[in-house]
């Protein structure tokens, strides 16, 4: 088996997880609070986050110098967390995910002001283009409008953020490192919050935490795989194999079945956020000098 395909087998593992995982926070979301779903989820990925950096460098690969970065990575996170499983209990499964998929294009908005970074017309272009997609899945002001949807993008500008802040800080920082610390600050936020929040989970509903928590890491595992076998301009569109799992989730689970908009402003995201990944990657193979 080629490299290229182990990426991509590894993308549409990781999204497959990401999209049962969403699947099951619904399902608890009915009965539990996002955010005591937020404490069971981190408090089983963060042991297994452990493991895994035990076998991959070693626990010194935990250690850093930067705790109030983490802190600040990890409380944007927490606002993530909270809004996005707030979100998908609000929002038919489908139209949360196409919301979610915005999040690339603040990345790229946010990026001028906070990391200086220059944009050119292309990517102004097409992000346009994905807001506008955006503004057909919300439809902010016509019959169908959700308030829930306002809550994804939040949701999606907080994950902005998060990523924001790991290409600023990233290469200083351990990959593990930023994983752990971005797990355990929402685990302990969440902790802090049980006491208003806590709701028995029927016999069930254990199995499903520690389920959703140990699909969080496979996620984790199978993009971070991803991305190492295979080069980012191929491994990335398939990440939008979630809205397809969505669709598919949604209806078997909750008979919810997106409306014409979903999918146009969908793919209009979907376009946009590939336009823009392939622009990347061949400016920054002409800049690269010749041999």
């Amino acid at each position: 088996m080629s490299s290229s395909l182990k990426g991509i087998l590894y993308m549409c593992g990781g999204v497959l997880c990401l999209a049962l995982g969403d699947a099951l926070t619904k399902w608890l979301g009915e009965t539990h609070s996002p955010l005591q779903i937020i404490f069971f989820r981190t408090l089983v990925s963060l042991p297994l986050i452990v493991l895994i950096a035990r076998f991959n460098g070693g626990l010194q690969t935990l250690r850093t110098r930067r705790p109030g970065v983490h802190l600040l990575r990890g409380l944007i996170f927490s606002g993530t967390m909270i809004c996005f499983m707030w979100g998908l209990t609000l929002l038919p499964l489908a139209e949360t995910t196409a919301i979610a998929f915005a999040a690339p294009l603040f990345v790229t908005l946010l990026s001028v002001p906070l990391l200086g970074e220059r944009v050119d017309r292309f990517t102004v272009l097409a992000t346009l283009l994905g807001f506008v997609g955006v503004v057909v899945v919300v439809r902010p002001g016509g019959e169908s409008f959700q308030p829930g949807a306002l809550v994804v993008v939040a949701a999606a500008v907080f994950y902005a953020l998060t990523m924001i802040t790991a290409r600023r800080y990233g290469e200083r920082e351990h990959l593990w490192a930023m994983v752990f610390y971005t797990t355990l600050v929402p685990l302990l936020v969440s902790a802090m919050t049980l006491p208003w929040v806590w709701q028995m989970p029927a016999p069930l509903h254990w199995p499903a935490f520690l389920t959703a928590g140990c699909l969080g890491v496979g996620a984790m595992a199978g993009l971070t795989l991803a991305f190492r076998y295979a080069p980012a301009a191929l491994a990335a569109p398939f990440d939008y194999t979630a809205l397809l799992w969505a669709v598919l989730l949604g209806w078997g689970f909750w008979g919810e079945v997106p409306d014409l908009w979903v999918f146009v402003g969908g793919s209009l995201i979907i376009v946009s956020g590939l336009a823009i990944a392939y622009h990347e990657r061949r400016t920054s193979l002409n800049r690269r000098p010749s041999a």
